[in-house]
């Protein structure tokens, strides 16, 4: 029976523990799940959540048939935010594996950022430092993630561009960034280093948040 239990852990035929949540890290059913989201104690994997903010989601017109930003804006704006987080993060608590954003637009995986040190270590510590801190006006709420494997946890038909379920589909929809940006922050070329966004801080008063360093630096 334990080893039964064990081939069936986090997938469909687990009536215990919930295959999404084990699978993505975020569940549509969030704490009304009737199955459990175990959430890990350590992990190579954090999340970042809802922190990125698509402008093009924001210029839609009211019944969504025409966006205002062109998608060349769009890739310059996303490109913008994931070299300065990945170049951050990196800096400031280890190496990083990789690095996925979420494209989808349901609640618990919109702007959803993932990054995966190579050490565990590094991953607990950047939780513990960035829930204190702002990134861009907007309070960073990180916790460990138990993804460890984003081939398990994305949408394939999305990648092939056939995904029936558009941004509300239940897998990650990953954003891709450009080529150039890749090799440069992979280690294929020489990195720039962008001002500090993320910084520890209180929240804000409204009087004083044009004067913060986010705003500043940021577009968001």
């Amino acid at each position: 029976m334990g080893e039964y239990l064990a081939s069936i852990f986090g997938t469909e035929k687990d009536k215990v523990n919930c295959s999404f949540y084990f699978k993505i890290g975020a569940c549509r059913h969030g704490d009304r799940c009737s199955r459990l989201h175990n959430k890990p104690t350590f992990s190579q994997t954090i999340v970042l959540l809802n922190l990125y903010r698509n402008p093009q989601n924001r210029a839609q017109t009211a019944d969504g048939s025409h966006c205002h930003v062109r998608d060349v804006e769009v890739q310059e704006h996303y490109d913008s935010f994931f070299e300065e987080g990945f170049t951050e993060l990196q800096e400031k608590y280890g190496e990083i594996e990789e690095m996925n954003v979420c494209n989808n637009l349901g609640d618990h995986l919109v702007g959803n950022v993932y990054v995966k040190f190579r050490r565990e270590e590094d991953a607990e510590r950047a939780v513990a430092e960035l829930n204190n801190r702002w990134f861009n006006g907007q309070a960073v709420h990180a916790e460990l993630s138990p993804v460890t494997d984003f081939r398990e946890s994305c949408c394939r038909q999305y990648e092939m561009g056939e995904c029936t379920r558009g941004g509300f589909c239940n897998f990650m929809h990953l954003r891709p960034i450009s080529r150039n940006l890749r090799r440069q922050l992979y280690g294929r070329g020489p990195r720039r280093r962008s001002p500090p966004r993320f910084h520890t801080s209180h929240c804000p008063r409204e009087g004083n948040r044009r004067h913060s360093p986010d705003h500043r630096h940021g577009r968001f």
